[in-house]
C-alpha cells in the first residue's frame, strides 16, 4: 500500500512537474514578445485642438477621438468612486489581478452555463490599461495571460492613482467622446468638476457597451445600468443609501453637445483658422495634438458684420422676387414627418446659423394670408417629436415675393399666385412667440466681409458669404474678385508719393488707348466727363478717365510696384487696365492694403491667430513680433520705462498715407459714399468700387481704429443690375455695420503728421484760394510743396493762370464752374 501510494506521489510529482515545465515554456514564449510597458511613462494620448476667441470663448473643437486629459488630481472624488464600483472596487488593494474576483467571475460563469447570458468578465482596471495601451482586443488565451503578466509589471512600475488617470482618459464612451472630460462635455456640457453623482455613475457605466446604453436609442436600459453603479456605490461606502436613492430618482438627464463651440457665426473664420492650422503643422496636430489657439475674433464685431452682410444681401435678392419653395411634401397623414423626412434626405438645407428663419410646410394658403406649420422637433435618436406648431404668413408679408426672379415685373396679386400646400419655404418670426411669420429665401447674390485692427492686422471679424451652412466657401478669404475703383486709392497714394498734390490737376475727358492693335477707350460711369479736375476730385467722384491718365502719367511699373508692395497682388501685370482695378484679389488682402493708409503706413501682417500652445501650455507661435528689452525685469533699480519697438516696414510716407485718408474722407463726406455711411461722431474715410457690368460692388472703408470691406456679387460673376453698384449696394452694408461697431470703440480723429501744411485751394483749379472766392476747401501738403501759382493739367501740358481759366476750353471752363463728373 506504502509502495503504490509512492507510485502515485512520483507520478503526481513527475505531471506536476511536466506540468510545471510546460507552463514555464509557455510562458517564456508568451514574455518573448510582451511589449514595453515603460511607454505609458511617456502617454501622449489624442487630444482635441481648442480654438477660442479673443476674449477666451470657445469657437471649435477639431479632433478625431474627442479627448480632453484631465490629471487625477483634478478629478472629483465621486467620479473616481463610480468608475471604480462599476469596474474595479479592489482597486486599490489587488497587485494587478483580482484574484477573488476572478475565482467568483469564474464560478458565476459555470453557475450561468447554458443560459445564453453574457460571460462575466473579471479584469481589473489594471488589466484594462494594459489591454488598451499595449494589446488587441482578441478573445484568447494568449492575449488573457499577456495582460495578466504586464498588469503586475505595469502595478510595481506605476502608482495606482497613476494608472487610474490612464484608464480614465482613454476610454471609449461613444458618440466619439474618449476619456472622462470628453464624455462630460458631449453628454451633459459641462465639465468633470460638475457632474452630479447620477451623471457620474451613468458615465461610469458607459465603458461596458456605449451602444448598448444609449441615452435615446436604450434609455431604459441605460437607466438600469445607471442605477446598479449607483447601488454599487453605496454598497462601497461611497455615498448613503439616501444619497443613492436621490440619484436614482433623476432623470437621465443626457444634454447632448451639438456644436464644439459657443462663439455665433463664427464658422467662416473658424474654417480659415482650421486651414491655417493644417498647412503650419499638419493634420496630425490638428487632429491630436491638443493645441489651444487663441485667434483675433471679436465676437460682437462678428455678430455685427454677419448682421449687416446678411441684411444687405437679402435686401437686395428680395428686390428681385422669389426664386420659389425648397421643394414639397405630402401634408397628409402627418405633415411634420414628411417635412422632417424632407430635411433628413437633404432636399431642404437646415440653416442652423441663421437661427432666426426655420424651415415650415405650406399647409393652406388664401387670398389674405398663409397657414404654416414649422419644422417639429426630433430626439438624439432622430425620433419626430408628436408636438406640431403653425404659424400664418400675412400677405402683407410677403409682397415682395410677388414679382418674378429677375425682379422687373409682378407676376402675382396674392399669396395664392405664389405658394401651394406642400411647399418647402424658410419663415421669420415677425416678433416673439406672435406665430406670426414672414417669408424668406436664402439670396443667390453673395459676399464677404473683413474687419480688421489697422495697428496690428488681427482680424476682429469674418464673414465668407450669407450662410455657412449654405455654402462653406469662404469668400472673404478665397474668392477671387475684381475691386474695380476701391483700387483707385493706390494709384493716387503713387502720385502723391512721387511728387503729385492733391491739388494736381488732371484732365478728364476720353482718352483712346491703342493696345495690341486695339482701341481701348475707358469711360466715367455715366459717360460724363468732368474736364480738367484736382487728385482729390478724381478719387471722391470716382473718375476713370482721370485715373487712366494719371497712371499713364507716372508709368504702370511705378502702380504695379505699389500694389504689391500693399500686398494688393503678389504680381501685377503693368497695363493702364488694372489701374481701374481689373485684376482679381482678396477681400482680405485689400482690406489690408487699406490698413496699412489707416496706420500711418506701416505694413502689418494680417492675421487670425494671436497665440498657439501646445498641449503643455507652452507657446509655439504668437502674432506679435515686435521686442520689448527689459519688460521682463525682474526688478525696478529706477532703470527707464522699457519702449516696445516697433520694428515694421514702412511702406508708404505717413504724410502720403495722411493726404489719401484725407481725400477718402471726401469720398464718404460728398463722393460716391455721400449720405450713405451714417456715422458722425468720427472721421470714416473709404472708397466705393464697381467692376463692369456691375458684376462686383465694393466698399472698403476705415476710422482710426477700424478698417472693413466687403464686396457682394454673384458667385459666377452676373450683372447685379443698375443699382448694383459700390454705392447703391456695399457702402450701406459697411454704413451698417459702422454704425453698431461705432458704438463698441472709440471716437477718434485722423492724425496730422507733424509739419504737414493745410492750405486753402480752390476745389477746382487746385490754386491757393482767394480772399472771398467761393468752393474753398483745406488741402494737406508735404513740406517743400504747396498750390500751384499757374495752372497746369496733366493730359495736355498747358499752363494757365488763374485769369486764363476761364478763357480756355468749354471743359475747362465747365470743371471750374459746375465741377460736373460721372458717378462709380
Amino acid at each position: 500500500m506504502i509502495r503504490l501510494i509512492g507510485y502515485f506521489f512520483g507520478m503526481a510529482c513527475v505531471l506536476f512537474l511536466g506540468v510545471a515545465a510546460a507552463v514555464a515554456i509557455y510562458l517564456n514564449g508568451v514574455t518573448k514578445d510582451l511589449p514595453d510597458y515603460a511607454v505609458l511613462s511617456a502617454y501622449e494620448p489624442p487630444v482635441a485642438t481648442r480654438v477660442h476667441a479673443g476674449n477666451g470663448a470657445l469657437m471649435s473643437e477639431y479632433a478625431r477621438e474627442r479627448r480632453l486629459f484631465l490629471p487625477i488630481q483634478a478629478m472629483p472624488d465621486r467620479v473616481k468612486a463610480a468608475f471604480l464600483s462599476a469596474e474595479d472596487k479592489n482597486f486599490y488593494n489587488h497587485p494587478g489581478v483580482d484574484i477573488s474576483g476572478l475565482g467568483r467571475a469564474i464560478l458565476n460563469n459555470l453557475q450561468n452555463f447554458g443560459s445564453g447570458r453574457r460571460p462575466e468578465g473579471a479584469s481589473t482596471i489594471t488589466q484594462q490599461v494594459a489591454k488598451n495601451f499595449l494589446l488587441s482586443n482578441d478573445q484568447t488565451m494568449d492575449r488573457k495571460v499577456k495582460e495578466a503578466i504586464l498588469s503586475f509589471r505595469i502595478e510595481q512600475t506605476y502608482s495606482k492613482d497613476k494608472i487610474l488617470e490612464l484608464y480614465l482618459n482613454e476610454i471609449f464612451f461613444g458618440l466619439n467622446a474618449y476619456g472622462i472630460a470628453g464624455a462630460a462635455l458631449t453628454y451633459f456640457d459641462k465639465s468633470v468638476t460638475e457632474l452630479t453623482t447620477a451623471e457620474a455613475a451613468y458615465l461610469a457605466a458607459l465603458p461596458k457597451g456605449p451602444n448598448n446604453y444609449h441615452p435615446f436609442r436604450h434609455e431604459a436600459a441605460a437607466i438600469e445600468r445607471r442605477n446598479w453603479v449607483v447601488d454599487r456605490m453605496a454598497e462601497n461606502g461611497y455615498i448613503t443609501q439616501a444619497d443613492a436613492e436621490e440619484a436614482k430618482k433623476q432623470p437621465l438627464g443626457v444634454k447632448q453637445r451639438r456644436g464644439g463651440g459657443q462663439v455665433f457665426a463664427s464658422d467662416f473664420f473658424s474654417e480659415e483658422v482650421r486651414r491655417q492650422l493644417i498647412e503650419r503643422y499638419g493634420d496630425k496636430a490638428l487632429y491630436e495634438g491638443g493645441l489651444s489657439v487663441r485667434t483675433s475674433l471679436d465676437p460682437n464685431l462678428q455678430i455685427i458684420a454677419r448682421a449687416a452682410l446678411q441684411n444687405g444681401l437679402i435686401e437686395y435678392d428680395e428686390r428681385r422676387g422669389f426664386h420659389g419653395p425648397i421643394t414639397a411634401v405630402d401634408v397628409s397623414p402627418d405633415w411634420g414627418v414628411s417635412l422632417a423626412k424632407a430635411i433628413a434626405d437633404g432636399k431642404a438645407v437646415d440653416l442652423r446659423d441663421v437661427p432666426e428663419w426655420k424651415i415650415a410646410v405650406v399647409l393652406s394658403v388664401s387670398t389674405k394670408a398663409v397657414e404654416i406649420g414649422l419644422r417639429p422637433g426630433m430626439d438624439g435618436a432622430g425620433k419626430v417629436d408628436s408636438a406640431r406648431e403653425t404659424g400664418t404668413i400675412a400677405a402683407d408679408d410677403m409682397k415682395w415675393a410677388y414679382r418674378d426672379p429677375a425682379g422687373t415685373r409682378k407676376t402675382a396679386k396674392g399669396p395664392e399666385g405664389v405658394l401651394k400646400p406642400g411647399d418647402v419655404i424658410y419663415v421669420e418670426e415677425t416678433a416673439p412667440k406672435s406665430k406670426a411669420y414672414r417669408l424668406r429665401q436664402p439670396p443667390k447674390v453673395q459676399g464677404g466681409f473683413v474687419a480688421m485692427d489697422p495697428t496690428t492686422g488681427r482680424v476682429l471679424a469674418m464673414v465668407g458669404g450669407f450662410s455657412y451652412a449654405q455654402s462653406e466657401f469662404n469668400r472673404a478669404t478665397q474668392a477671387m474678385r475684381q475691386p474695380g475703383s476701391s483700387f483707385k486709392p493706390f494709384v493716387y497714394a503713387a502720385a502723391l508719393d512721387n511728387g503729385y498734390t492733391p491739388a494736381s490737376v488732371i484732365l478728364d475727358a476720353p482718352i483712346e488707348i491703342v493696345t495690341g492693335g486695339q482701341v481701348w477707350k475707358p469711360e466715367n460711369y455715366g459717360g460724363e466727363a468732368g474736364g480738367p479736375s484736382t487728385l482729390r476730385t478724381g478719387i471722391e467722384k470716382s473718375r476713370n478717365q482721370m485715373t487712366v491718365r494719371l497712371a499713364q502719367d507716372m508709368g504702370m511699373e511705378l502702380v504695379a510696384e505699389y500694389a504689391e508692395r500693399f500686398g494688393i497682388y503678389d504680381k501685377m501685370l503693368p497695363v493702364l487696365a488694372m489701374s481701374l482695378g481689373s485684376g482679381e484679389t482678396t477681400v482680405m488682402r485689400m482690406v489690408s492694403a487699406y490698413a496699412v493708409i489707416a496706420n500711418g503706413g506701416k505694413q502689418i501682417k494680417p492675421t487670425v491667430i494671436d497665440r498657439i500652445q501646445d498641449r503643455y501650455g507652452k507657446t509655439i507661435f504668437r502674432h506679435e513680433e515686435r521686442a520689448c528689452d527689459g519688460c521682463n525685469a525682474n526688478n525696478w533699480s529706477n532703470q527707464e520705462e522699457p519702449v516696445l519697438v516697433d520694428n515694421r516696414e514702412q511702406v508708404l510716407d505717413p504724410m502720403t498715407a495722411y493726404q489719401i485718408t484725407s481725400m477718402m474722407q471726401g469720398v464718404v463726406q460728398r463722393g460716391t459714399a455721400a449720405g450713405k455711411i451714417p456715422v458722425k461722431d468720427r472721421d470714416v474715410a473709404g472708397k466705393t468700387g464697381t467692376t463692369n457690368d456691375e458684376k462686383d460692388a465694393w466698399f472698403v472703408g476705415f476710422t482710426p481704429n477700424l478698417v472693413a470691406g466687403l464686396y457682394v456679387g454673384y458667385d459666377t460673376p452676373t450683372p447685379l443690375g443698375r443699382a448694383g453698384t459700390g454705392s447703391g449696394l456695399a457702402a450701406p452694408i459697411f454704413g451698417q455695420f459702422l454704425a453698431e461697431a461705432a458704438k463698441l470703440t472709440p471716437a477718434e480723429k485722423f492724425h496730422v503728421p507733424d509739419g504737414m501744411q493745410l492750405i486753402p485751394v480752390n476745389r477746382k483749379t487746385g490754386m491757393m484760394a482767394m480772399d472771398g472766392q467761393p468752393d474753398t476747401i483745406t488741402e494737406a501738403f508735404k513740406p517743400g510743396t504747396g498750390p500751384a501759382d499757374v495752372f497746369h493739367m496733366i493730359g495736355e501740358g498747358e499752363y494757365m493762370s488763374q485769369d486764363q481759366i476761364l478763357e480756355s476750353s468749354p471743359q475747362a471752363q465747365q470743371a471750374v464752374t459746375s465741377g460736373a463728373a460721372g458717378l462709380f
